[in-house]
Protein backbone atom coordinates (compact mmCIF):
# COMPACT_ATOMS: atom_id res chain seq x y z
CA UNK A 1 0.00 0.00 0.00
CA UNK A 2 2.71 2.53 0.99
CA UNK A 3 4.51 1.82 -2.51
CA UNK A 4 1.57 2.69 -4.46
CA UNK A 5 1.17 5.55 -2.00
CA UNK A 6 4.67 6.89 -2.23
CA UNK A 7 3.93 6.54 -6.84
CA UNK A 8 1.02 8.23 -6.23
CA UNK A 9 2.09 11.51 -4.74
CA UNK A 10 5.12 11.38 -7.17
CA UNK A 11 2.38 11.34 -9.61
CA UNK A 12 1.07 14.25 -8.29
CA UNK A 13 4.91 16.09 -8.53
CA UNK A 14 5.82 15.99 -4.81
CA UNK A 15 9.23 15.98 -4.88
CA UNK A 16 9.50 12.75 -2.23
CA UNK A 17 12.30 10.16 -2.17
CA UNK A 18 12.85 6.58 -1.27
CA UNK A 19 14.87 7.67 1.63
CA UNK A 20 11.48 9.67 3.23
CA UNK A 21 9.56 6.10 2.27
CA UNK A 22 12.28 4.28 4.40
CA UNK A 23 11.84 6.52 7.17
CA UNK A 24 8.10 6.87 6.92
CA UNK A 25 7.95 2.55 7.11
CA UNK A 26 10.04 2.74 10.16
CA UNK A 27 8.10 5.41 12.13
CA UNK A 28 5.15 2.99 11.48
CA UNK A 29 7.12 0.04 12.45
CA UNK A 30 7.40 1.82 16.17
CA UNK A 31 4.16 2.02 16.54
CA UNK A 32 4.25 6.42 16.17
CA UNK A 33 0.74 6.52 14.23
CA UNK A 34 -2.43 4.49 15.51
CA UNK A 35 -4.85 2.87 13.02
CA UNK A 36 -6.35 6.04 12.75
CA UNK A 37 -6.19 7.98 9.05
CA UNK A 38 -5.37 11.03 10.45
CA UNK A 39 -2.98 10.22 12.86
CA UNK A 40 -1.46 8.25 9.65
CA UNK A 41 -1.71 11.48 7.81
CA UNK A 42 -0.03 13.92 10.53
CA UNK A 43 2.93 11.62 10.64
CA UNK A 44 3.34 10.90 6.34
CA UNK A 45 2.88 14.65 6.03
CA UNK A 46 5.79 15.76 8.92
CA UNK A 47 8.20 13.15 6.82
CA UNK A 48 7.59 13.23 3.34
CA UNK A 49 6.66 16.70 3.02
CA UNK A 50 9.70 19.54 3.85
CA UNK A 51 8.12 22.39 2.02
CA UNK A 52 4.99 24.19 3.72
CA UNK A 53 4.00 25.27 0.32
CA UNK A 54 3.81 21.73 -0.74
CA UNK A 55 1.36 21.15 1.92
CA UNK A 56 -2.08 21.69 -0.13
CA UNK A 57 -0.58 19.61 -2.95
CA UNK A 58 -0.10 16.75 -0.15
CA UNK A 59 -3.90 17.30 0.95
CA UNK A 60 -5.02 17.13 -2.56
CA UNK A 61 -3.19 14.03 -3.53
CA UNK A 62 -3.81 12.27 0.01
CA UNK A 63 -7.39 12.90 -0.19
CA UNK A 64 -7.30 11.28 -3.68
CA UNK A 65 -5.39 7.85 -2.64
CA UNK A 66 -7.36 7.09 0.50
CA UNK A 67 -11.02 8.38 -0.51
CA UNK A 68 -13.34 6.69 1.32
CA UNK A 69 -11.07 5.05 3.61
CA UNK A 70 -11.88 4.86 7.75
CA UNK A 71 -8.95 2.84 9.12
CA UNK A 72 -5.32 1.95 7.57
CA UNK A 73 -5.93 -1.28 5.61
CA UNK A 74 -3.75 -4.03 7.76
CA UNK A 75 -3.79 -2.44 11.00
CA UNK A 76 -7.29 -2.37 11.48
CA UNK A 77 -10.22 -3.47 9.54
CA UNK A 78 -10.90 -1.38 5.75
CA UNK A 79 -14.56 -0.76 6.01
CA UNK A 80 -14.65 1.69 3.19
CA UNK A 81 -17.46 4.73 3.33
CA UNK A 82 -18.99 3.49 -0.20
CA UNK A 83 -20.07 0.34 1.55
CA UNK A 84 -21.46 2.01 4.31
CA UNK A 85 -23.50 4.28 2.20
CA UNK A 86 -24.98 1.40 0.31
CA UNK A 87 -25.74 -0.99 3.42
CA UNK A 88 -27.80 1.88 4.83
CA UNK A 89 -29.50 2.60 1.28
CA UNK A 90 -30.28 -1.18 1.00
CA UNK A 91 -31.62 -2.02 4.55
CA UNK A 92 -33.67 1.12 4.46
CA UNK A 93 -37.31 0.92 3.19
CA UNK A 94 -39.33 3.25 2.17
CA UNK A 95 -41.75 2.94 5.03
CA UNK A 96 -38.54 3.04 7.40
CA UNK A 97 -37.85 6.45 5.64
CA UNK A 98 -41.23 7.84 6.07
CA UNK A 99 -40.96 6.81 9.64
CA UNK A 100 -38.00 8.85 10.84
CA UNK A 101 -39.73 12.22 12.00
CA UNK A 102 -38.13 16.01 10.86
CA UNK A 103 -37.67 17.56 14.51
CA UNK A 104 -37.90 21.20 13.80
CA UNK A 105 -35.42 23.63 13.88
CA UNK A 106 -34.69 24.97 17.08
CA UNK A 107 -35.22 21.29 18.40
CA UNK A 108 -32.61 20.25 16.10
CA UNK A 109 -30.03 22.21 17.31
CA UNK A 110 -30.96 22.16 21.33
CA UNK A 111 -30.56 17.97 20.32
CA UNK A 112 -27.45 18.51 18.95
CA UNK A 113 -25.57 20.12 21.47
CA UNK A 114 -27.09 17.49 24.10
CA UNK A 115 -25.16 15.07 21.86
CA UNK A 116 -22.03 16.78 21.89
CA UNK A 117 -21.67 17.18 25.54
CA UNK A 118 -22.48 13.22 26.18
CA UNK A 119 -21.30 11.97 23.11
CA UNK A 120 -17.38 10.32 23.87
CA UNK A 121 -16.83 7.74 20.97
CA UNK A 122 -17.59 7.19 17.13
CA UNK A 123 -20.47 5.76 16.68
CA UNK A 124 -22.04 4.16 13.08
CA UNK A 125 -25.10 2.89 12.01
CA UNK A 126 -27.03 4.06 14.92
CA UNK A 127 -30.04 6.31 15.08
CA UNK A 128 -29.15 8.53 18.20
CA UNK A 129 -25.50 9.32 18.17
CA UNK A 130 -23.28 11.61 15.97
CA UNK A 131 -22.28 8.85 13.53
CA UNK A 132 -21.98 7.44 9.61
CA UNK A 133 -24.51 5.35 8.07
CA UNK A 134 -27.33 5.72 10.26
CA UNK A 135 -30.57 7.00 10.82
CA UNK A 136 -29.41 10.12 13.54
CA UNK A 137 -30.12 13.46 12.19
CA UNK A 138 -26.32 14.35 12.96
CA UNK A 139 -23.15 12.70 11.02
CA UNK A 140 -23.22 11.41 7.06
CA UNK A 141 -23.21 8.75 4.87
CA UNK A 142 -27.27 7.69 6.12
CA UNK A 143 -30.33 9.45 5.56
CA UNK A 144 -32.37 11.43 7.57
CA UNK A 145 -35.09 14.10 6.27
CA UNK A 146 -33.84 17.20 7.82
CA UNK A 147 -30.35 17.11 9.82
CA UNK A 148 -26.94 17.85 10.20
CA UNK A 149 -24.37 16.63 8.29
CA UNK A 150 -20.59 16.90 9.84
CA UNK A 151 -17.92 16.08 7.58
CA UNK A 152 -17.87 13.23 4.69
CA UNK A 153 -19.90 13.77 1.40
CA UNK A 154 -23.54 14.04 0.77
CA UNK A 155 -24.89 10.72 0.79
CA UNK A 156 -26.88 11.92 -2.19
CA UNK A 157 -30.27 12.85 -0.11
CA UNK A 158 -29.65 16.78 -0.01
CA UNK A 159 -31.68 17.61 2.58
CA UNK A 160 -29.49 18.87 5.08
CA UNK A 161 -29.83 21.79 7.19
CA UNK A 162 -26.79 22.25 8.03
CA UNK A 163 -23.04 21.04 6.92
CA UNK A 164 -20.42 21.34 9.45
CA UNK A 165 -16.90 21.35 7.25
CA UNK A 166 -14.70 22.70 5.02
CA UNK A 167 -16.01 23.08 1.70
CA UNK A 168 -14.06 24.49 -1.57
CA UNK A 169 -16.43 25.77 -4.30
CA UNK A 170 -14.20 26.58 -7.88
CA UNK A 171 -15.28 29.49 -9.95
CA UNK A 172 -16.81 28.57 -12.88
CA UNK A 173 -14.66 29.17 -16.36
CA UNK A 174 -16.34 32.02 -18.53
CA UNK A 175 -13.62 30.49 -21.56
CA UNK A 176 -15.40 26.57 -21.98
CA UNK A 177 -16.67 26.22 -25.01
CA UNK A 178 -20.16 26.49 -25.63
CA UNK A 179 -21.58 22.45 -26.30
CA UNK A 180 -24.55 23.88 -27.58
CA UNK A 181 -24.22 27.32 -29.42
CA UNK A 182 -27.95 27.77 -29.30
CA UNK A 183 -27.32 29.25 -25.93
CA UNK A 184 -25.81 32.43 -26.97
CA UNK A 185 -28.47 32.74 -29.75
CA UNK A 186 -30.67 32.54 -27.17
CA UNK A 187 -28.86 35.23 -24.80
CA UNK A 188 -29.35 37.51 -28.29
CA UNK A 189 -33.02 38.03 -28.10
CA UNK A 190 -31.72 40.60 -24.78
CA UNK A 191 -30.24 43.11 -27.23
CA UNK A 192 -30.59 47.22 -27.06
CA UNK A 193 -27.80 48.58 -29.07
CA UNK A 194 -25.77 52.04 -28.34
CA UNK A 195 -22.81 53.39 -30.05
CA UNK A 196 -20.16 54.35 -26.56
CA UNK A 197 -16.84 55.12 -26.25
CA UNK A 198 -14.23 56.41 -28.64
CA UNK A 199 -14.67 56.84 -32.37
CA UNK A 200 -13.11 53.91 -33.56
CA UNK A 201 -15.15 52.34 -36.29
CA UNK A 202 -14.93 53.32 -40.26
CA UNK A 203 -18.83 55.36 -41.11
CA UNK A 204 -19.31 54.78 -44.57
CA UNK A 205 -22.30 56.40 -45.26
CA UNK A 206 -20.93 59.34 -43.66
CA UNK A 207 -17.43 58.80 -45.37
CA UNK A 208 -19.41 59.06 -48.81
CA UNK A 209 -21.51 62.14 -47.58
CA UNK A 210 -18.43 64.07 -46.37
CA UNK A 211 -16.13 63.34 -49.30
CA UNK A 212 -18.96 64.15 -51.81
CA UNK A 213 -19.35 67.28 -49.74
CA UNK A 214 -15.56 68.21 -49.61
CA UNK A 215 -15.21 68.09 -54.01
CA UNK A 216 -13.88 64.65 -53.99
CA UNK A 217 -11.35 65.44 -51.42
CA UNK A 218 -11.44 62.31 -48.77
CA UNK A 219 -13.23 62.91 -45.51
CA UNK A 220 -12.86 59.79 -43.55
CA UNK A 221 -15.61 59.58 -40.64
CA UNK A 222 -15.42 57.34 -37.83
CA UNK A 223 -18.22 56.87 -35.11
CA UNK A 224 -17.81 54.47 -32.01
CA UNK A 225 -18.26 50.88 -31.88
CA UNK A 226 -22.14 49.11 -31.59
CA UNK A 227 -22.30 47.59 -28.73
CA UNK A 228 -25.21 45.52 -26.95
CA UNK A 229 -25.71 48.00 -24.12
CA UNK A 230 -28.14 45.68 -21.72
CA UNK A 231 -26.49 45.77 -18.42
CA UNK A 232 -26.61 42.62 -16.88
CA UNK A 233 -26.25 41.20 -13.20
CA UNK A 234 -25.14 37.52 -12.51
CA UNK A 235 -25.48 36.15 -9.12
CA UNK A 236 -24.72 32.28 -9.65
CA UNK A 237 -24.97 29.18 -7.04
CA UNK A 238 -22.10 27.47 -6.50
CA UNK A 239 -21.38 23.98 -4.38
CA UNK A 240 -23.58 21.51 -3.03
CA UNK A 241 -25.93 19.93 -5.37
CA UNK A 242 -25.22 22.71 -8.19
CA UNK A 243 -21.90 20.63 -8.89
CA UNK A 244 -24.09 18.32 -10.94
CA UNK A 245 -24.55 21.05 -13.12
CA UNK A 246 -21.41 22.71 -13.41
CA UNK A 247 -21.18 22.45 -17.64
CA UNK A 248 -24.63 24.00 -18.05
CA UNK A 249 -23.67 26.81 -15.61
CA UNK A 250 -19.93 27.24 -17.27
CA UNK A 251 -21.44 27.17 -20.56
CA UNK A 252 -24.00 29.49 -20.07
CA UNK A 253 -21.42 32.00 -18.12
CA UNK A 254 -18.82 31.78 -21.16
CA UNK A 255 -22.21 32.85 -23.58
CA UNK A 256 -22.86 35.92 -21.31
CA UNK A 257 -19.20 37.23 -21.28
CA UNK A 258 -19.40 36.89 -24.48
CA UNK A 259 -22.49 38.49 -25.48
CA UNK A 260 -22.81 41.43 -22.92
CA UNK A 261 -20.14 44.07 -22.83
CA UNK A 262 -22.08 45.05 -19.06
CA UNK A 263 -21.71 42.31 -16.85
CA UNK A 264 -21.04 41.33 -13.36
CA UNK A 265 -21.07 38.39 -11.89
CA UNK A 266 -21.31 37.43 -7.96
CA UNK A 267 -21.21 33.92 -6.70
CA UNK A 268 -23.80 33.07 -3.85
CA UNK A 269 -24.72 29.21 -2.14
CA UNK A 270 -28.03 28.45 -2.15
CA UNK A 271 -29.85 30.96 -1.18
CA UNK A 272 -27.97 35.04 -1.14
CA UNK A 273 -27.87 36.30 2.29
CA UNK A 274 -25.69 39.47 3.62
CA UNK A 275 -22.90 38.77 1.58
CA UNK A 276 -21.76 37.82 -2.00
CA UNK A 277 -17.82 37.00 -3.42
CA UNK A 278 -16.54 37.25 -7.04
CA UNK A 279 -13.71 34.49 -5.94
CA UNK A 280 -14.71 30.88 -4.82
CA UNK A 281 -11.00 31.04 -4.08
CA UNK A 282 -11.18 33.71 -1.55
CA UNK A 283 -15.46 33.32 -0.63
CA UNK A 284 -14.22 33.42 3.40
CA UNK A 285 -12.18 36.59 3.26
CA UNK A 286 -13.39 38.60 0.42
CA UNK A 287 -16.93 38.83 0.72
CA UNK A 288 -18.55 41.97 -0.41
CA UNK A 289 -21.79 42.67 1.59
CA UNK A 290 -25.05 42.63 -0.71
CA UNK A 291 -25.80 45.87 0.50
CA UNK A 292 -23.28 47.52 -0.95
CA UNK A 293 -24.08 45.72 -4.27
CA UNK A 294 -27.11 47.24 -4.50
CA UNK A 295 -26.31 50.39 -3.71
CA UNK A 296 -23.58 50.37 -6.43
CA UNK A 297 -25.15 49.58 -9.51
CA UNK A 298 -27.49 51.23 -11.21
CA UNK A 299 -31.62 50.57 -11.35
CA UNK A 300 -31.31 49.71 -15.40
CA UNK A 301 -28.74 46.55 -14.48
CA UNK A 302 -31.64 43.37 -15.18
CA UNK A 303 -30.68 40.68 -12.40
CA UNK A 304 -30.46 36.78 -13.27
CA UNK A 305 -30.07 34.26 -10.64
CA UNK A 306 -28.75 30.65 -11.84
CA UNK A 307 -29.28 28.18 -9.48
CA UNK A 308 -31.15 24.97 -8.83
CA UNK A 309 -33.13 25.99 -5.64
CA UNK A 310 -32.97 23.28 -3.95
CA UNK A 311 -32.16 23.25 -0.56
CA UNK A 312 -33.53 23.26 3.27
CA UNK A 313 -36.56 25.45 3.23
CA UNK A 314 -34.89 26.92 6.41
CA UNK A 315 -32.59 28.60 3.90
CA UNK A 316 -35.34 31.02 2.75
CA UNK A 317 -37.72 31.41 5.30
CA UNK A 318 -35.50 31.42 8.98
CA UNK A 319 -32.39 33.73 10.61
CA UNK A 320 -29.82 31.09 10.85
CA UNK A 321 -30.99 28.80 8.51
CA UNK A 322 -27.79 29.29 6.10
CA UNK A 323 -26.04 25.49 5.97
CA UNK A 324 -22.76 27.69 6.26
CA UNK A 325 -23.08 30.55 8.82
CA UNK A 326 -25.48 32.12 11.72
CA UNK A 327 -27.32 34.39 9.14
CA UNK A 328 -29.14 37.08 11.01
CA UNK A 329 -32.00 37.68 8.29
CA UNK A 330 -33.62 35.43 6.36
CA UNK A 331 -32.42 34.43 2.69
CA UNK A 332 -36.07 35.85 1.72
CA UNK A 333 -35.58 39.44 3.42
CA UNK A 334 -32.43 39.51 0.62
CA UNK A 335 -34.31 38.19 -2.09
CA UNK A 336 -36.63 41.10 -1.88
CA UNK A 337 -33.80 43.62 -1.81
CA UNK A 338 -32.59 42.33 -4.80
CA UNK A 339 -35.89 41.80 -6.95
CA UNK A 340 -36.81 45.60 -5.32
CA UNK A 341 -33.57 46.71 -6.55
CA UNK A 342 -33.78 45.56 -10.03
CA UNK A 343 -37.37 44.33 -10.73
CA UNK A 344 -36.36 42.77 -14.74
CA UNK A 345 -35.60 39.91 -12.76
CA UNK A 346 -35.41 36.23 -13.97
CA UNK A 347 -34.29 32.77 -12.51
CA UNK A 348 -32.53 30.03 -14.81
CA UNK A 349 -32.70 26.66 -12.62
CA UNK A 350 -30.66 23.92 -14.29
CA UNK A 351 -33.11 21.25 -12.56
CA UNK A 352 -35.44 19.12 -14.13
CA UNK A 353 -38.70 21.22 -14.34
CA UNK A 354 -41.03 18.35 -13.69
CA UNK A 355 -39.78 18.06 -10.44
CA UNK A 356 -39.85 21.39 -9.41
CA UNK A 357 -43.36 21.29 -7.37
CA UNK A 358 -41.94 18.33 -5.19
CA UNK A 359 -39.15 20.64 -3.56
CA UNK A 360 -40.47 23.06 -1.30
CA UNK A 361 -37.62 25.48 -1.85
CA UNK A 362 -38.54 25.92 -5.21
CA UNK A 363 -41.92 26.73 -5.09
CA UNK A 364 -40.92 29.12 -1.86
CA UNK A 365 -38.19 30.49 -4.49
CA UNK A 366 -39.90 30.80 -7.56
CA UNK A 367 -42.46 32.76 -5.89
CA UNK A 368 -40.12 35.44 -4.31
CA UNK A 369 -39.74 35.67 -8.50
CA UNK A 370 -43.29 36.41 -8.90
CA UNK A 371 -42.79 32.94 -10.66
CA UNK A 372 -40.07 34.15 -12.77
CA UNK A 373 -38.19 31.00 -12.66
CA UNK A 374 -37.07 29.63 -16.39
CA UNK A 375 -35.66 26.03 -16.65
CA UNK A 376 -31.99 26.08 -17.95
CA UNK A 377 -32.74 25.20 -21.57
CA UNK A 378 -33.23 26.56 -24.75
CA UNK A 379 -36.94 27.31 -24.92
CA UNK A 380 -36.61 28.19 -20.68
CA UNK A 381 -33.66 30.76 -21.69
CA UNK A 382 -36.03 32.50 -24.64
CA UNK A 383 -38.31 32.93 -22.43
CA UNK A 384 -36.57 34.16 -19.79
CA UNK A 385 -34.58 36.92 -22.50
CA UNK A 386 -38.41 37.72 -23.38
CA UNK A 387 -39.32 38.15 -19.79
CA UNK A 388 -36.32 40.60 -19.22
CA UNK A 389 -36.81 42.59 -22.27
CA UNK A 390 -40.87 43.48 -21.22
Amino acid sequence: MLVDFFLHLKSRELPVSTKELLALLEALEAHLASTSLDDFYLLSRAILVKDEALYDRFDRAFGEYFKGIEALPGFDALIPEDWLRLAAKRHLSEEDRLKLQKLGYEKLFEQFRQRLAEQKERHAGGSKWIGTAGTSPYGHGGYHPEGIRIGGESAGNRTAVKVWEQREFRNLDDSVELGVRNIKVALRRLRRFARQGAATELDLDGTIAGTARNGGWLDLQLRPERHNAVKILLFLDIGGSMDDHVQACEELFSAARAEFKHLEHFYFHNCVYEGVWKDNRRRHDQRMPTRDVIHTYDPDYKLVFVGDASMSPYEIAHPGGSVEHWNEEPGAAWMRRLTDAWPKAVWLNPADEAYWHYTPSIRMMRELLGDRMFPLTLDGLERAMRALSR
